[in-house]
């Protein structure tokens, strides 16, 4: 008899942490679906979401790595549409992909989250970011009572070396890099390939549910 594969679906798995993630998860025993706005699936729209899970079926495990630029500046100065806009692609995106794709997942399942070191590391101008990060810690906590015995846990990176920073000019990008590193008790920033393995960990322990897993190289400690 042949053994039946294990199905992952990895929301915002076209690039970044969600992208590493999905190559580790690949094998032969496993079938990984990836999505993102890449692939023609924008979270924030929750039609569009249902749908697809829809033609995705039944499966095992969902993990949101989709991310949005969040805009930074004070509270006074930060344009209150950017914001919204943010929260509805990072935290409604995770709810509405939570709400349909909870439907589909399989006895013994589980969803991983992804919020952020801001949800818990007070930085000035970073109000957005926090309160999204903040936001998605709490839910998971919620969502990991409500839909039991589907597991319910959470990521929160750290500076991760990722594209996201791309589009940043060379120089300030290395800079950032650097003053992060000097600022870490491990004295680095982190790869994408290590912070992906925090989703497996979450993904394969069975006794771990209502969890906020920190991969920040130590940066809520100071």
């Amino acid at each position: 008899m042949t053994a039946e594969k294990t199905s992952y679906v990895v929301l915002g798995g076209t690039s970044g942490i969600g992208a590493e993630l999905a190559k580790q998860l690949e094998s032969e025993g496993t079938v990984v679906y990836v999505a993102s706005r890449k692939t023609g699936l924008d979270i924030s729209d929750e039609q569009s979401v249902y749908h697809y899970f829809e033609t995705i079926g039944t499966f095992d495990h969902l993990i949101i790595t989709a991310g949005s630029y969040a805009p930074a500046g004070k509270v006074v100065d930060v344009d209150v549409s950017q914001a919204k806009q943010a929260f509805d692609t990072k935290f409604w995106g995770a709810i509405n992909a939570a709400k349909h794709g909870a439907r589909y997942i399989k006895k013994g399942g589980s969803i991983t989250l992804t919020s952020g070191m801001l949800s818990r590391k007070v930085v000035a101008n970073t109000y957005v970011k926090t309160a999204i990060n903040a936001a998605i810690e709490a839910t998971t906590k919620v969502l990991a009572k409500e839909l039991a015995p589907i597991r319910v846990n959470a990521v929160s990176p750290g500076l991760t070396k990722t594209e996201a920073y791309q589009g940043m000019n060379e120089d300030d990008r290395k800079a950032m890099y650097e003053s992060t590193r000097n600022s870490l008790p491990v004295g680095k920033v982190g790869e994408a390939s290590e912070v992906a393995k925090a989703y497996l960990l979450l993904i394969q322990n069975t006794y771990m549910t209502g969890a906020v897993i920190d991969v920040d190289g130590g940066a809520l400690l100071g």
